[in-house]
């Protein structure tokens, strides 16, 4: 039976989880990637490498972030969550944030170990979505 999750229920999942979908708009198109994260004070928090994810958001800071717990095809909970990318450039916030994902996934294998080309590590943009609305159904 499909049903809507309140608002409590919503949060909890989007809690639980590890790995969601970023939606967002990248050249006019819709454009979604999966990140790690961690949620928090109404804020979801992440951080990448500089790519076109980080350009779109750039551009157009409204976007989603979907989570899933399916434990069967009659038997699952989706969560959407809509807000706004804020870069994060204080360096003690970004190192508490960075601090706070890697305690909770301790198995990330950090976007910062990539290389450049040129032997440098490129920048790391730590982020957050500050969550403005979250919807969420379930089936079973």
């Amino acid at each position: 039976m499909f049903t809507t999750l309140n608002d409590a229920q919503s949060r909890e999942l989007l809690h639980s989880m590890r790995v969601a979908r970023l939606g967002s708009i990248a050249n006019g198109e819709p454009y979604i990637t999966p990140i790690n994260y961690n949620f928090e004070d109404d804020c979801v928090y992440s951080h990448s490498l500089p790519g076109l994810k980080i350009a779109a958001l750039r551009n157009n800071p409204r976007a989603c972030i979907q989570v899933d717990q399916v434990d069967s095809d009659l038997r699952w909970r989706s969560v959407l969550a809509f807000g706004n990318f804020e870069e994060i450039a204080k360096s003690g916030e970004r190192n508490e944030i960075l601090g706070k994902l890697l305690k909770r996934l301790p198995m990330l294998t950090p976007v910062e170990s990539a290389i450049a080309a040129d032997g440098c590590s490129p920048e790391v943009i730590v982020f957050r979505i500050r969550i403005d609305r979250i919807t969420g159904v379930s089936e079973g």
